[in-house]
């Protein structure tokens, strides 16, 4: 069997790791990958985003199943144009990739099916958004309206905060045209997780829960980032509510989506935020999680592979997807800077010594070779991940692994995890 991977973050990485482990023992390509899916898969010079080179490449090899990790090439229509040439592919369509290229489209699909969400207006006027600020006060979130890379959402504890984060995306267009429009949201208390779900076109399985950490620093303060690590399963999503972001959420996302002639086949990943009157959705993402996939699939007692071929084909059952009872815990390793500016190329040592540790595995996100020296290329640089039997245990091996690991200008948070640890 050939698998093709599409994308080189750490998402990818845990991927390649996961397909690696199945009884199907495939071929694994990733493309482009990056120095952690070279040990297990053969890297491909091919961008993400390239999708002519892409579909080059599937035409001459002949993949029997392709899984698209990042967003930015399924919300550019991969899927589409790998299924048009008789390529079996996991991602949702363009149409239905729309929930997260688009906010305003998500929003307004979350209304029409009677999604519980938070209340929301746009804006492409700097002034209009303000003064909209201005009237309903802070706490308040503004979101660049696309896709940027999970650091386009400000939550503003005040007014000034929140008309400083409208002039970067509409006048200073930090975020480019991601940031033409945006999304004026309430503000919602409660805890946040992570539900991700895999779909078939008509129903879903939804998959163990995380949940993520996005601020750069400890005590969650610090701009937004594409998050700086997760665990699972996150204790605050109890027995009551499983049944509840099961109906009131993914049923009726794929119901409305199927008035509208949109099947939906992939990953669907619900950011929710658990306030005091239920689940509320916060977003809507298209594919895997990143890092809350890191910390997922260490988890995944059975295969993916078949888990993915039945969500192709239409017969997807629960009884395809089983854990363990572990607690996994993913901390992100992140380049001085980020998620500003950061410096590329430098060396990091001690991966081998992290990795002998028991139940540890790094996944690379922002790393490459150069010769036999791994290099950072990327903000996130590493994913150290480790499983426990209970919670406590997996965050003190995963940091045991973090603290043998070095390289120039790393930082990484002390407390992730620290929300369930508290409770």
């Amino acid at each position: 069997m050939k698998v093709l991977v599409i994308g080189g973050g750490g998402r990818e990485h845990a991927l390649v790791w996961k397909f690696a482990r199945e009884t199907a023992t495939p071929d694994i390509f990733c493309a482009p990958g990056n120095a952690g899916t070279a040990a297990l898969a053969t890297n491909l010079p091919i961008a993400a985003e390239n999708i002519p080179g892409l579909l080059e490449w599937a035409r001459k090899e002949k993949p029997d199943l392709t899984v698209v990790g990042p967003e930015a090439p399924l919300c550019e229509g991969i899927a589409d144009v790998f299924s048009k040439e008789g390529l079996r592919v996991f991602g949702p369509s363009q149409s239905a990739a729309q929930l997260e290229g688009s906010k305003i489209f998500a929003k307004e699909v979350m209304r029409a099916g009677g999604i519980p969400t938070a209340e929301s207006e746009s804006f492409t006027d700097t002034d209009a958004a303000i003064a909209h600020i201005r009237a309903k006060g802070a706490p308040i979130v503004v979101k660049a309206e696309g896709l940027a890379a999970g650091k386009g959402v400000t939550v503003c504890a005040t007014i000034a905060e929140a008309e400083a984060a409208v002039r970067e995306c509409l006048d200073a267009r930090v975020f480019g045209d991601a940031g033409t429009r945006v999304l004026i949201e309430e503000f919602l208390e409660g805890d946040e997780t992570s539900i991700l779900a895999l779909v078939d076109g008509s129903s879903a399985v939804l998959l163990a829960s995380a949940q993520d950490h996005k601020r750069i620093f400890d005590g969650d303060l610090g701009p937004n980032t594409g998050g700086m690590g997760a665990y699972s399963p996150a204790p605050v999503v109890t027995d009551n509510f499983w049944p509840v972001i099961k109906a009131q959420v993914f049923d009726r996302m794929l119901a409305e989506l199927k008035k509208r002639g949109i099947v939906y086949k992939g990953v669907l990943y619900a950011g929710l935020m658990l306030t005091a009157n239920g689940p509320r959705v916060l977003e809507f993402n298209c594919r895997f999680g990143d890092p809350e996939t890191q910390a997922i699939l260490p988890r995944l007692k059975s295969d993916l592979i078949p888990a993915l071929q039945a969500c192709i084909d239409g017969t997807l059952r629960e009884s395809l997807v089983v854990w363990n009872d572990e607690a996994c815990v993913s901390i992100v390793m992140a380049a001085g800077g980020y998620p500003g500016a950061y410096a590329k190329g430098v060396p990091i040592a001690g991966l081998d010594k992290a990795a002998k540790l028991k139940n540890v595995v790094v996944f690379h996100a922002g790393t490459k070779l150069e010769g036999n020296q791994v290099v950072t290329s990327g903000g996130r640089v590493l994913g150290v991940t480790a499983l426990g039997t209970d919670l406590v245990k997996a965050v003190k091996q995963a940091y045991r692994a973090v603290d043998a690991i070095a390289f120039e200008g790393m930082q990484f948070r002390r407390d992730i995890a620290h929300r369930a640890l508290k409770n």
